[in-house]
């Protein structure tokens, strides 16, 4: 009986030790965050593609966390519901806070004025988020040349004009951050999306250049690359071929809890690794598994491509010419419908 007893009695403080070591790690991890998001209070942060979308998402945990906002993206009416939104939600300490230049970024030009009237308007830039970009789905039969020339100006090239704009003032001063949002598609060719993921695999090589030559001059580069998140973006998204068939798994994929991440988790985990100076994160189990899975057995994953293309629908006979995701609903899956909208509203993909 005695033996029993001790054996209990230690069982219990070996409980308990467990459970105080578990809270004081998890009070230290949460101490260690607060501090490093500290660091963004004041900073200025540029945004681009902040209208709608994980860009939206991005420049709410920004402001959220202190941080002074620029928003960009070419529309206008969308940058205004953009900063009106995250007014009204509580996201900025003060309407002085934000401020929106509406820019097409594929123009160098338009990305070097844009960086001068936001150095203007605040002083200076310490984060450009490089976030713009636009998604073509379909197969490569009914992609065009030109599809990849628009994809590449969208996804590569504007972040290459705005980080060589924004360079020369970070380099003076010796500091700055500079976060390159790409995607497992930069990492894993997935089928059916040929022209984004040329332009983000680019993209990725982009980002880990600046990261190699910056980081010793006091610039911290972060390449993030997220699998599907629930922004609503396959509303905005580009489909050819048959394109009601395209959206409809592009869009179950997009919103579904399981094979996607909802817009506020990614984004919170991007700014902190931004807070953070992280070289690389990826967002979402299936890109982390894929891109390490692809580093140390490629044939299994481009196995595993080859047998999610033939499931994939088949190229239609007459090319067309791109087609919005709101223009191909009709063939959604409700569960998407449900879901998607709800995550589209919120991004500001819905007017």
């Amino acid at each position: 009986m005695r033996n029993r007893r001790e054996i209990a009695t230690r069982n219990a403080l070996l409980a308990v030790s467990g459970v105080v070591c578990a809270g004081a790690y998890a009070w230290c991890a949460n101490a260690r965050t607060n501090r490093l998001l500290s660091r963004l209070r004041g900073k200025v942060v540029l945004i681009t593609g902040s209208s709608r979308g994980l860009g939206l998402a991005l420049a709410e945990e920004f402001g959220r966390n202190g941080a002074k906002l620029v928003l960009t993206a070419r529309d206008t009416e969308e940058l205004e519901r953009a900063g009106a939104s995250l007014i009204a939600r509580g996201a900025i300490a003060s309407p002085d806070d934000i401020v929106a230049f509406a820019a097409d970024l594929r123009n160098p030009d338009k990305a070097e004025r844009l960086v001068e009237r936001a150095t203007a308007y605040f002083g200076r830039i310490d984060v450009l988020v490089n976030n713009a970009g636009i998604i073509t789905v379909g197969p490569l039969e009914n992609q065009t040349l030109q599809t990849f020339r628009d994809v590449m100006d969208a996804n590569f090239f504007t972040a290459v004009h705005c980080a060589l704009a924004v360079l020369p003032q970070m380099l003076a001063r010796g500091e700055g951050s500079i976060i390159n949002i790409t995607s497992i598609g930069g990492k894993v060719a997935v089928p059916h999306l040929l022209p984004y993921t040329a332009s983000k695999f680019a993209a990725v090589g982009f980002s880990e250049g600046l990261n190699a030559e910056l980081r010793s001059k006091g610039i911290r580069v972060t390449t993030v690359c997220p699998g599907l998140m629930r922004t609503g973006s396959h509303r905005s998204a580009l489909f050819t071929g048959d394109a009601e068939r395209e959206y409809r798994w592009f869009s179950l994929g997009a919103a579904l809890p399981g094979t996607s991440i909802s817009a506020r988790s990614a984004a919170r985990k991007i700014v902190r690794a931004a807070a953070a100076g992280a070289n690389e994160i990826s967002i979402t189990p299936q890109a982390m598994i894929a891109a390490r899975l692809n580093g140390v057995a490629p044939t299994i994953v481009m196995t595993a491509m080859r047998l999610m293309n033939a499931m994939l629908p088949a190229p239609t006979p007459a090319s067309r010419p791109p087609r919005r995701g709101t223009d191909v609903r009709e063939k959604e899956i409700r569960p998407a419908v449900l879901l998607g909208e709800a995550a589209a509203r919120r991004y500001n993909q819905i007017a």
